[in-house]
């Protein structure tokens, strides 16, 4: 089934009691309008960009849904949402997959209300087995949520200087000894990206998870250009690990980031992640979003050492057909026979068949 491309606020799926507002799927044309919404909002995020929507299609083969509330023909909310079908594990309308979250972002809760109720439309007439909004903060409706995810955000300052002397000794101690091992960060952009990429093809194996092909990273950096940059962090001559962040409306996105097993030893994410924030600090930018992380986890206590905080992201779902929660994570003891294996097979295996499976993996 083809995603539907044109719709308007005639549609009487649309529909919905309130305010007048308009509800349509927007296309290239409304990029323009679409972003500078998202740059006038606080909870625009740099996940919510339309780029994305061109970026899903060109690199992995999916089609998305675009949804924009309009009141008095100007764009008062927005929700992205990307179609990803596939035998495995079945047709999931989500908002957003392969990034951290996406969810309604509107002027108030009755254009999210409004948003929903024509997401809620859009999956039922695309045939999903289910829909996801990955949210970062709750939504007035009875479907089911996930809590197990957390983000981490730091509190930047415009002076490094200032975020460094708030984090405990202990933690200034752990990275300064990390440059002792002779380590150095630089940071770019395209020219960067065959490092990134080498490193993460070891570092995802390790962890059991099949990553997106080179081609997929590529389209990032030159749809969304101006928002992005690679870190990678060396010894000597060797890169051991490697982060890459997305930059919009005052905040750092950390999307990707891994190492090789030596850069563990060698304490080179104390060096990686110094370096970043401070050149977040320099460049004016006010928040560092350092991912998703399960909550009680080491990824967490880690993040914790620069002073972030946590606060609890809303995985929402809804079953046109009923049924319980999906479980589609890595915590699935479903999965984990699958996840060991891929741990022991061969780079070259992983290299070949991961990119297949990651783009089915939302």
């Amino acid at each position: 089934m083809s995603v539907s491309t044109s719709t308007s606020q005639s549609d009487p799926n649309f529909e919905q009691p309130g305010k007048a507002l308009a509800l349509d799927i927007v296309d290239a044309d409304d990029r323009a309008e679409w972003n500078a919404f998202l740059a006038s909002r606080e909870d625009g995020s740099f996940y919510h960009l339309y780029e994305w929507r061109e970026i899903n299609a060109r690199a992995l083969g999916h089609e998305s849904v675009y949804l924009a509330a309009r009141a008095h023909g100007q764009i008062v909310g927005v929700l992205p949402l990307t179609f990803v079908r596939s035998r495995l594990f079945g047709r999931i309308l989500c908002s957003l997959p392969f990034v951290n979250f996406g969810g309604p972002c509107a002027s108030d809760d009755e254009v999210v209300r409004a948003l929903l109720h024509a997401a809620k439309c859009k999956a039922d007439e695309l045939g999903a087995d289910y829909m996801e909004l990955r949210c970062v903060r709750p939504l007035e409706t009875d479907w089911p949520v996930s809590l197990r995810k957390v983000s981490m955000t730091i509190e930047l300052n415009a002076d490094p200087d200032v975020l460094w002397n708030s984090f405990t000794s202990k933690h200034r101690t752990n990275v300064r000894r990390s440059y002792k091992n002779g380590l150095q960060v630089r940071s770019g952009h395209a020219e960067l990206l065959p490092t990134f990429y080498a490193l993460m093809e070891q570092s995802w194996r390790s962890l059991g998870t099949p990553l997106y092909a080179r081609s997929y990273f590529e389209r990032i950096l030159a749809d969304l250009s101006d928002y992005t940059r690679i870190f990678v962090c060396y010894r000597g001559d060797e890169p051991i690990a490697t982060a890459f962040n997305g930059y919009f409306n005052g905040t750092v996105e950390g999307l990707w980031a891994g190492g090789i097993p030596q850069a563990r030893a060698l304490q080179a994410n104390y060096a990686l992640y110094w370096e970043m924030i401070r050149d977040a600090c320099l460049r004016g930018f006010r928040r560092y979003h350092l991912g998703r992380s399960t909550a009680d986890s080491g990824a967490e206590d880690f993040k914790k050492k620069w002073n972030a905080t946590s606060s609890q992201l809303y995985w929402y779902f809804y079953r046109p057909r009923g049924g319980e929660m999906p479980a589609l994570n890595v915590d699935n003891p479903k999965y984990r026979l699958a996840i060991n294996a891929w741990r022991r097979l061969p780079l070259f295996v992983t290299r070949t068949i991961g990119p297949s499976l990651a783009r089915l993996i939302p």
